[in-house]
């Protein structure tokens, strides 16, 4: 079973569009996927299948071991592809998993879903806490979104120092650059400079685009919605990345 995170310090940079898609792409090649949406906002329930068909659970029954984590789990919400969705209670993961120091509390959880599972996709809340430790320690590829602005990049600087000094791994993060408007001569100058910013990014740069925000108010993943557009041509692209991060030959 491998594991990857969206994730970002920043928020509004694009993460859950670009979780939920990767979910979905890699299911539609057969690979049994789950997407757990960590970010107590609930983003990725809009994205992926409209607010109301997937609700969440209180966290503290999982937690404390009173309910398994299959109970949480949504199966098939779309073929190979189950859904944990969020549940406002996850705004105190961070509280629950101070209690547990020494082990790291989401691998345990995930564990008994290996033999059913090949990958675990999870959208992470923009903080620098508990959870992102724990995050970054277990997943295989971090995939960080960046906006072409100073701001972003400065969030993205941040991150690095973050799991240097945490001893986490500098190596497993994967940024990309997200919600690009190349009407913007500041976007279309960063654009044009990716190794010297960012080392070495994924090659592929998300647009800022309407027909992304339409994921949220139809419910389907672009690759449904809108296959054709500009914005589902570079998942696309950044689908294939993480395949080859992931499964590599």
């Amino acid at each position: 079973m491998r594991i990857i995170a969206f994730y970002s310090p920043k928020g509004g940079v694009g993460k859950t569009a670009a979780a939920v898609n990767m979910a979905y792409l890699a299911s539609r090649e057969n690979i049994r996927t789950l997407l757990w949406d960590l970010d107590p906002q609930g983003a990725a329930s809009f994205y992926l299948a409209g607010a109301e068909v997937v609700k969440g659970r209180k966290l503290s029954k999982l937690l404390e071991g009173k309910s398994p984590i299959a109970r949480f789990i949504h199966e098939d919400v779309y073929p190979n592809l189950d859904f944990i969705p969020a549940h406002s209670s996850f705004r105190n993961f961070d509280i629950k998993l101070e209690h547990d120091e020494g082990h790291n509390v989401l691998k345990d959880l995930l564990a008994p879903l290996s033999e059913d599972t090949s990958l675990v996709v999870l959208d992470c809340p923009p903080t620098l806490s508990r959870l992102t430790e724990q995050v970054l320690e277990m997943a295989d590829k971090v995939y960080v979104p960046v906006v072409p602005t100073w701001l972003s990049l400065n969030s993205w600087n941040q991150l690095r120092e973050f799991v240097k000094d945490k001893k986490l791994g500098n190596k497993k993060l994967r940024p990309f650059f997200s919600m690009v408007d190349r009407r913007k001569n500041l976007h279309r100058e960063i654009l044009a400079q990716p190794a010297e910013l960012l080392g070495a990014p994924v090659n592929a740069a998300v647009p800022y685009a309407s027909v992304v925000e339409r994921m949220g108010e139809e419910g389907q993943p672009l690759e449904l919605l809108a296959p054709n557009s500009p914005a589902a041509v570079e998942f696309r692209k950044l689908w294939v990345s993480v395949r080859k991060d992931l499964w590599a030959r």
